[in-house]
């Protein structure tokens, strides 16, 4: 996402915060407005579309029925430390929850209670969907090697059920 465009998406005390930054590895969660996305990163993209055969919560590498993405698996944990470098937070800074990439290159979100949210297939895509395979936002690469989660309200709240 170019930076004019993070700019419109984030409210502008949150910007400063973003750049001087919490621990490099964690993420901050925004809320999007879809009409402000470029076509390239919204749902209307073919390669961001729900119905994309590598975007399906069916699909071997994204489905909740790989041990891959199961709470259970030591790596997605939140007893595991290494999750404890990767919060997802808001700008008020409460942890919403965090994230954990698997083997093969998705980027699974959990709530605090290690509850699978959505998740960002391995490639083709910088979108984030919710485990029925619903559209739920984006993820977006700063500068400085760490990333935001743009997502939609819906989406955003499935951190907190």
């Amino acid at each position: 996402m170019p930076l004019p465009l993070l700019r419109r998406l984030l409210p502008l005390a949150l910007i400063p915060a973003l750049l001087a930054g919490p621990a490099l590895a964690d993420a901050p969660l925004i809320i999007l407005d879809r009409t402000q996305l470029p076509f390239d990163l919204g749902p209307g993209h073919p390669a961001n579309n729900p119905a994309r055969a590598a975007n399906s919560p069916n699909a071997a590498w994204n489905s909740g029925g790989n041990t891959a993405n199961s709470s259970a698996a030591w790596e997605n944990r939140p007893s595991n430390p290494a999750n404890e470098q990767r919060l997802i937070f808001t700008a008020g800074g409460d942890v919403l929850g965090y994230y954990a990439p698997n083997a093969g290159g998705v980027l699974n979100l959990f709530d605090v209670n290690g509850r699978r949210v959505a998740y960002r297939p391995a490639r083709g895509t910088k979108s984030l969907f919710t485990m029925a395979g619903a559209w739920c936002g984006t993820v977006d690469g700063l500068r400085d090697g760490s990333f935001v989660l743009a997502v939609t309200t819906e989406c955003a709240r499935l951190f907190s059920r």
